[in-house]
């Protein structure tokens, strides 16, 4: 195997040179670079890592940990941390959790095992008691979309109050007075804070959600068209539809013209997210747009900020704010 020695003795040069081209720092002439680099690539070298960590006692790596990454949500999450991670010039290490407390803890033993102190997490179903544990242990844990107040500095989250006010503002100014609401049924802050929202919202109109226009389901397009044929066999009386993700949407509105209801025309749809099927269904789906790339990246930023020794100030929080997408579901 080709060592760094190696490489320094067939470029001319010290070995502390060939490390600080490799590792991209310090003060390195261009023509000395280019020289090393071609070196290195002639002779085929490859940096060890492990000995890198061991020098620095520290493992340039980030960790993502989300429930499935499938998920075109959870893959735009991971696809934003790993984006931030390679411009920083960490490896990345990638975890499914399947919305499985033990499972997040083996990734958690698992990845800090390799040296990992920059862990993303996504975590729903763990209790506060242990993600504030972990982020005492972990110099680095960021966790994305949770927050708790304890560490409310280690958290980047969306104000999904606003994101169903803003919803249902918009229907209301668009002319609908009777919603109906196809929910996740999971005990999770997010569908919880919509709601309340959305209530907020209408009861500025003098409007109301009553409980029974309320479907609590699973997240996914099958989920919505049962729940739309569930509110149509009951006979709920509705012209605005607030979705909880977009798939959810889609299938609510393929479910809608099979029993013969037009989109916008009789029942205008809101979905929540903005992934990427939003913009290729029919009709186009109007939504809430979830910043998830974005924030992903904003935490591994700060995860790197933290195990840097950057200065952090600990009163400080990071709520992002959804916006709405306007496309051709809603009249």
């Amino acid at each position: 195997m080709v060592t760094l020695q190696d490489v320094a003795d067939k470029a001319g040069v010290s070995p502390a040179t060939v490390s600080r081209v490799v590792r991209g720092e310090g003060k390195v002439g261009d023509k000395c670079r280019a020289h090393v680099k071609k070196i290195i690539k002639k002779m085929g070298y490859r940096p060890n890592t492990n000995a890198r960590a061991l020098a620095s006692n520290k493992t340039e790596i980030v960790g993502i940990i989300v429930p499935n990454i499938s998920s075109p949500f959870f893959g735009a999450l991971a696809i934003g941390a790993e984006e931030a991670a390679y411009k920083a010039k960490y490896k990345v290490l990638m975890g499914n959790t399947h919305n499985d407390p033990k499972i997040e803890q083996d990734l958690i033993d698992s990845f800090l095992e390799q040296g990992c102190q920059n862990i993303i997490l996504h975590s729903k179903f763990t209790d506060d008691k242990t993600l504030i544990k972990w982020a005492k242990e972990i110099k680095g844990l960021v966790l994305v979309n949770r927050f708790i107040p304890e560490i409310a500095s280690r958290c980047i989250w969306l104000d999904n109050v606003s994101g169903g006010r803003q919803i249902a503002e918009y229907l209301v100014n668009k002319g609908h007075e009777k919603f109906a609401v196809i929910m996740s049924h999971l005990k999770i802050s997010d569908p919880i804070d919509r709601i309340v929202g959305i209530r907020q919202a209408l009861a500025t109109k003098g409007l109301e959600l009553p409980e029974e226009n309320i479907i609590y389901n699973n997240a996914g397009m099958e989920a919505g068209e049962k729940a739309v044929y569930e509110l149509l066999d009951r006979e709920i009386d509705f012209t605005a539809l607030i979705c909880f993700n977009d798939s959810v949407g889609i299938g609510a509105i393929n479910a809608l013209f099979e029993r013969g209801y037009n989109v916008p025309n009789d029942v205008s749809v809101v979905g929540f997210d903005d992934i990427i099927i939003a913009n290729v269904c029919r009709p186009k789906l109007t939504t809430m747009k979830y910043p998830i790339g974005k924030m992903a990246m904003y935490a591994t930023n700060l995860s790197m900020q933290l195990t840097n020794n950057s200065e952090q100030d600990e009163s400080k929080t990071h709520l992002f704010m959804p916006t709405l997408t306007e496309r051709l579901s809603v009249q």
